[in-house]
């Protein structure tokens, strides 16, 4: 009776592991790819990015990115950029153009994932509005309020607010797709809402977007704080646990307004996968 248990059970493993490649086979392709949605600029990080009187004197270039997540069939957005209209800083090729270059119409993106409600990162959101908008709840409830919170670039989301277009205001981490490709991760503290993102890829591994976690390297590795983040300790803490996740998935950390960062993925129009 014990041999034919033994040998039902090494049957019944045996089968389970033959159906893993099929597993594997089915699951959606996934690809990042970085978009430009910015001119780069000069900041004085002495003034407003630390809180420590950090940086005395000293400038550093920041860049403005953001990314199209690719899962099977379904695109995403992470962030928008500057809009067209924003001055230096404005892009020199819309998000949509970019798209354009990609065979990618602005009504295939099924979601856009915002890290944060600042111009820099929504300025093109309302050439989506068939996208459903997910975003952090802290930050949906600070464009809401009378007034709106300082900083919230409000007009980006007014097709959002009147109800013409779905959209999730997230209260703790988002797997997006259900298969835990690509994950939004809640990390306060730049804002009530700030969100990151965490995007899984076959071949390249697995990468963490920090949306504005951290402006720049040494800030994320000092755990530098600017003057004008909505919650010191909610910063600390979440940088925290990003870096955590990062060591424990051995993760690609890409700051995103950092252009020594840009590098990391492949030169548009080429993905990572």
């Amino acid at each position: 009776m014990l041999r034919k248990t033994s040998v039902s059970a090494l049957i019944a493993c045996a089968s389970a592991f033959a159906s893993l490649p099929s597993l594997a086979q089915s699951t959606p392709e996934v690809t990042l790819t970085r978009l430009d949605c910015g001119t780069q600029v000069m900041n004085d990080i002495s003034v407003r990015f630390t809180d420590t009187f950090a940086y005395p004197g000293q400038k550093l270039p920041f860049t403005f990115s953001c990314y199209l997540i690719k899962h099977g069939e379904d695109y995403m957005l992470w962030d928008t950029g500057h809009s067209m209209s924003a001055g230096p800083p404005a892009p020199k090729i819309s998000i949509v153009d970019q798209l354009a270059q990609l065979k990618v119409k602005p009504e295939q993106i099924k979601f856009i994932g915002i890290s944060h409600f600042h111009a820099d990162h929504t300025g093109q959101l309302p050439n989506f509005p068939g996208a459903s908008l997910l975003i952090g709840k802290g930050d949906w409830d600070g464009i809401k309020a009378t007034p709106a919170m300082a900083g919230a670039n409000v007009a980006a989301f007014g097709h959002w607010m009147n109800g013409g277009g779905k959209m999730e205001a997230l209260s703790g981490d988002k797997d997006v797709f259900g298969d835990a490709t690509v994950v939004i991760m809640r990390t306060p503290g730049h804002t009530p809402g700030h969100n990151s993102v965490m995007v899984r890829l076959k071949d390249a591994g697995n990468f963490l977007l920090t949306g504005d976690l951290a402006h720049f390297h040494e800030n994320y590795d000092s755990n530098g704080v600017p003057s004008f983040n909505f919650h010191r300790g909610d910063t600390v803490a979440s940088l925290e646990r990003f870096k955590k996740a990062a060591a424990n998935l051995k993760a690609t950390v890409v700051i995103q307004h950092d252009p020594r960062d840009i590098g990391k993925l492949p030169a548009f129009p080429i993905a990572a996968k």
